[in-house]
């Protein structure tokens, strides 16, 4: 039997004790923790929602811990020194905590588009003088007309506030629903998100169909979802999808650059690209890559995801450019220039960049990756002088060349090699011993045969 939610039919939660559920505070990041406590301690309700919950239960490590709340953002801005709110559509409260971010989001309810009414006043968001002043300094560098016609573009409905049954309703899938209470300690569930978690399903909340032509990028997710889980997609789903895939090319350009790369990124993009495939929405996305996938593009993807497997966050190396030419180079979509002396500093010509779809491709992107490229030859060069050798690990590409070739060059026996050679650099930079430096100049003197004897003046 399908179920499909009314997501305007508020129903009693499923609330599960303490010692009815397997997730633990010491699984919860310590500094999600903090924010959690600092807000229920000022009496706001705060839950742990969305993915973190999902993947917690199901016994795996959350890539990030989203908090939800009943605080305003600039109410949370209040209780952290640390905190900045972005947006302007849609306000967030960042939490930062050196590197990390821990995003604060407050609870908001599902407002149809077109609807004119004007929320309560205690679901508004109240104004505030930073919020004046944070419109105020980006509307300095616009006319009036301007301002007031970017004004007139914002969906302010984006910023109505409501309830966490309000909040819950309108998110996209079941399982993506649940809430952790800090204060209780429970999992809470509006949506049936347990029981589809237990089946192993993934489900919208509301007509999938609905749910889609609001946000075509949702269908994406739904694949990549069931891929990364081990879940199967609910029928009304993938009816949905083969009905509305084509709205995917109305979906923000940049929007779905991004969502590429975390596929690319998440360790899962071989079976994720493969899914999209099945149901059309890559070739409905981006028709230059083919459909079913080669083989040589499957064995790229495949690679990729045994190497970012390897670590429990995707690493710094593994950059925008690397994930593009797994993608790309299978393809051949990479044109080719030749081969010149400074070709690291020069630029790729628009007309060579590759297509994919609407998608931006960054040139950036695509000049970093001639660069890899175009560097795999000097990495497989281990006869050249040790002189040559240390010079390459200064490049600026050198990091991305090889970790290139350690997930595409099947040739673990060079790579170990340049990571001897790293490491010897590393330790040349930070200075041998004193008494290693005279040793090394008496060698050196020795093997010049001592000093040259000056020459005399003419006629001596």
């Amino acid at each position: 039997m399908t179920l499909c939610y009314n997501r305007e039919a508020m129903a009693d939660p499923i609330v599960l004790p303490r010692d009815q559920h397997t997730l633990s505070r010491r699984d919860i990041d310590p500094d999600a923790l903090k924010v959690l406590y600092r807000l229920h301690q000022a009496g706001h309700v705060a839950y742990l929602v969305g993915g973190s919950v999902r993947d917690l239960l199901l016994g795996r490590r959350p890539k990030d811990f989203d908090v939800g709340t009943t605080a305003h953002p600039y109410q949370v801005k209040k209780l952290f020194r640390n905190c900045w709110v972005i947006g302007r559509r849609f306000r967030l409260a960042h939490v930062k905590f050196g590197m990390k971010v821990v995003e604060v989001a407050t609870f908001r309810r599902h407002v149809p588009a077109g609807t004119e009414e004007e929320p309560p006043l205690h679901h508004r968001e109240p104004h505030h003088e930073a919020a004046h002043d944070a419109h105020a300094v980006h509307d300095r560098f616009l006319t009036a007309d301007e301002a007031a016609a970017e004004r007139e573009r914002q969906v302010h409905r984006d910023n109505t506030f409501g309830t966490p049954e309000e909040d819950a309703f309108r998110r996209d899938f079941t399982v993506n629903a649940l809430f952790y209470d800090i204060g209780t300690f429970s999992v809470i569930d509006y949506v049936g998100g347990l029981e589809d978690l237990r089946r192993g399903v993934i489900r919208a909340i509301g007509d999938p169909g609905e749910r889609f032509i609001e946000d075509p990028v949702r269908m994406l997710r739904a694949v990549v979802f069931a891929t990364r889980l081990g879940f199967a997609i609910d029928p009304l789903v993938l009816d949905a999808i083969a009905r509305h895939k084509r709205l995917i090319t109305k979906a923000a350009p940049a929007r779905m650059m991004e969502e590429y790369f975390k596929i690319l990124r998440s360790g899962y993009a071989a079976p994720a690209f493969q899914g999209m495939a099945e149901l059309g929405l890559l070739h409905a996305a981006t028709p230059e890559v083919p459909t079913p996938l080669p083989a040589d593009l499957v064995r790229s993807l495949e690679a990729l995801d045994r190497y970012r497997r390897r670590f429990d966050r995707a690493p710094e190396t593994l950059s925008n450019a690397l994930l593009l030419g797994a993608l790309i180079a299978p393809l051949g979509l990479l044109r080719r220039r030749p081969r010149r002396r400074h070709d690291e500093d020069e630029e790729v010509p628009r007309e060579q960049l590759p297509k994919l779809g609407a998608l931006p491709v960054a040139r950036r992107d695509v000049e970093r990756l001639t660069q890899v490229l175009g560097m795999q030859r000097r990495l497989a060069d281990l006869a050249a002088a040790a002189r040559a050798q240390w010079g390459l690990t200064h490049r600026a590409s050198f990091r991305e060349s090889l970790t290139w070739l350690e997930i595409h060059g099947h040739a673990p026996h060079v790579v170990a090699h340049w990571h001897d050679v790293l490491a010897e650099s590393r330790a040349a930079e930070s200075g041998p011993p004193d008494d290693e430096v005279r040793e090394a100049g008496r060698r050196r003197r020795r093997r010049r045969g001592g000093r040259r004897r000056r020459k005399g003046p003419p006629g001596e």
